[in-house]
This record gives C-alpha cells, structure tokens and sequence, in this order.
C-alpha cells in the first residue's frame, strides 16, 4: 500500500486571478499546504459542512450519506491518490458488511463526503511531492499576516496551469 500523510481541511479561499476557488489542505503533523482548485458547487457543499450550516432540505451530500446510513454502509477513508497534468484524482473507502469498496471521485466531492461523513482525509506521498507543496513556515510573512493575504500575493506562474 501506497504511504500516506493525513490531511485537515485548513479553508477556502478564492484564486483573484482566476476566480476559482481553492481547497487548502494541511497535513496533520507538518506545516505546509497543498491548494487544490475545485468547483464552486463542491465548495459551496466544503463551506457549509466547515461552518456547520445545516441546509434546510438535503442537498447532494446529504442524500448521499443518507443512502449510506440507509444500506448500513460508511465511509473508513478518503484519498487523494494522484496529481496527472495539474488534475487531482481521489478515491471514497466505502465500507459495508466488512467488505471494502474503492470509489474514484473529485478530490472536492471526496473531501465534502468526508466532511460530511467525519472521515479521515488522506493525500499519498507521491501527490504530497507531485503537487504545489508549500512550507509555510518559510513563505509567510512573520507577524500577523493570513494565509489568505499570502495566497493571494502569488501568481498564476506560481502554480502552473489549472484545469478542472
């Protein structure tokens, strides 16, 4: 098995440039992040569950874990497994009657399953090292300054081309 480091969701934000969102991740036991460009609808899905908005009817993550629940099945894990020209890949660990069942999904619909779900979040060594890694420690400005007011000084050239 591939080795993994586990990750937290640490926000969103909004790319100025091409006014996309962004997903920062941070591994558990380090201080870097990895920012992954998502879809407007699967951060607005990661918002609500960071802020424990509870929507008034169930919207598609909600169904999901409803069916889950319903067929006595849940989520062990998810995994961002791969980074293949600027594009993530991730798989859902579905459990169910002791049985395993790997799902490959967006990293953006497996993070806000997970969240969701109260799952482990999880990115392979190989995208840890393929993808945009940042210290943090070394890029920040020392003093009081966000990361937001940081990631928003940085250039598209920073980051390479995005696709989604």
């Amino acid at each position: 098995m591939t080795n993994m480091v586990e990750v937290h969701v640490v926000g969103l934000i909004m790319d100025p440039v091409s006014k996309s969102p962004v997903m920062i991740l941070e591994p558990l036991h380090e201080k870097k992040i990895i920012p992954i460009w998502i879809g407007l609808f699967e951060a607005n899905a990661i918002a609500l569950e960071l802020e424990k908005v509870i929507s008034p009817r169930p919207l598609t993550h909600d169904l999901m874990k409803s069916i889950m629940t319903h067929l006595d099945a849940h989520i062990d894990k998810v995994v961002i497994t791969d980074l293949v020209e600027n594009t993530y890949y991730a798989e859902i660990y579905l459990e169910r009657e002791k049985e395993t069942c790997i799902i490959d999904c967006r990293p953006s619909d497996a993070v806000a399953i997970a969240l969701k779900n109260k799952a482990r979040i999880f990115v392979t060594e190989q995208v840890m090292e393929a993808s945009i890694v940042t210290d943090i420690l070394s890029n920040l400005i020392q003093g009081e300054e966000r990361l937001d007011t940081w990631f928003e000084s940085l250039s598209p050239e920073d980051f390479g081309k995005y696709e989604q």
